[in-house]
């Protein structure tokens, strides 16, 4: 145990972890050791620990109170689970972009024990205002110079690519959970084809796109409100983080996987994100430098993939990981994915297939799709 004297309200503890439930008492043994000895040089109060939250992964998150009046955060991630190696790598990245990211103070890489730096508790998702688009606008600005910031940061070779191979995988995840486990569907040949072609058609424009880093779930459940002496929003959950389109994380933050907009709202941020990116000399790409629309287009189609993909992800983690609360958002992706569908032509054959499949019935008008 420390030397530290434990706050007041604190109850003396028969282990540094006790007020944090563990299912491996062999893990919670190693974890009480490696805070015992980090709790001195970083003026930990170990007695405060509990949980902060917990994410889609195996991963969770724990808060420790510091003797400064302040707190830090402790990752749990167990190797087996999960390979923090990324997160400490994508982290100084970040930090070298100016951007506000966790500070790593700690790694016990062995046992996937990390202490970090505190950026709050307070996501911009809980500052938003559903019922009002534009009372959000300055948050959704802070969220565009950050992302801009972030790519403007970009080298190739530094992180992995978002190839075809990557790609192909993650569009495979709807086929193989949303389809075949979560609703019972085994595509006939035909069938088969129809999705094999658009999904060869969605990789080939997203890799048509210029190449930066990519955070791959930029949304405001991700993103931090100033908290402390920070003026920038905070930015967490990039480990994943690859090299690839440039559409991929504006489609991401205004595509929300828990938050629906108004295309009008989406319109508005995308064409000042666009702007933005413009001036920094990220748009200088075949006509995107003069041409909004061709940009849009190109954010239609990364977002289309990324919706597929999360469905299909989030099918996965209420059948395999027991995660349920996930699959209640699949409908806000299968009205993303059939809006996209209907304004492209060649994408005609999957809107009628996934509205068989669906039972959803197909709008009647007069509307052209777009080429």
């Amino acid at each position: 145990m420390s030397h530290l004297t434990p706050p007041p309200h604190s109850a003396p503890q028969a282990a540094v972890s006790d007020n944090v439930s563990w299912t491996d008492p062999a893990r919670q043994a190693v974890f009480d050791r490696w805070m015992s000895g980090v709790a001195a040089s970083q003026g930990l109060l170990p007695g405060s620990l509990r949980v902060a939250s917990a994410d889609a992964s195996f991963r969770r998150y724990l808060r420790v109170d510091t003797v400064q009046g302040g707190s830090r955060i402790v990752m749990d991630a167990p190797p087996d689970k999960e390979n923090s190696e990324p997160f400490v790598r994508i982290a100084a990245l970040m930090k070298a972009a100016g951007l506000n990211a966790p500070e790593v103070l700690d790694w016990h890489e062995a046992h996937g024990f990390m202490l970090l730096g505190d950026l709050g508790d307070a996501t911009m998702m809980s500052a938003i205002d559903p019922e009002r688009p534009q009372a959000n606008h300055g948050l959704y600005m802070q969220a565009v110079d950050t992302l801009v910031q972030w790519q403007l940061a970009s080298r190739p070779g530094v992180l992995p690519p978002y190839d075809a191979a990557l790609l192909n995988r993650e569009l495979s995840l709807f086929a193989d959970w949303y389809l075949a486990q979560h609703r019972g569907v085994q595509l006939q040949d035909a069938q088969r084809e129809v999705f094999d072609k658009a999904f060869a058609l969605i990789v080939q424009r997203n890799l048509a796109a210029p190449s930066v880093y990519v955070h791959r779930d930029f949304m405001p459940r991700n993103l931090m409100m100033p908290f402390g002496s920070s003026a920038q929003l905070g930015v967490l959950d990039f480990q994943d983080a690859v090299y690839g389109p440039i559409s991929y994380d504006i489609a991401s933050l205004m595509r929300d996987a828990f938050l629906t907009w108004d295309e009008d709202f989406v319109l508005d941020i995308t064409i000042r994100y666009w702007e933005k990116a413009r001036k920094a000399g990220l748009m200088d790409f075949e006509d995107w430098h003069g041409d909004f629309g061709a940009f849009y287009r190109a954010v239609e189609w990364m977002g289309l993939q990324r919706h597929l993909k999360v469905a299909g992800i989030f099918a996965r983690l209420t059948l395999r990981d027991g995660k349920p609360k996930y699959l209640a958002d699949a409908p806000r992706f299968i009205h993303y994915i059939r809006k996209t569908c209907d304004r492209y032509r060649e994408l005609g054959p999957l809107l009628k297939l996934l509205d068989e499949i669906e039972g959803t019935t197909p709008e009647v008008g007069f509307a052209y799709g777009r080429i």
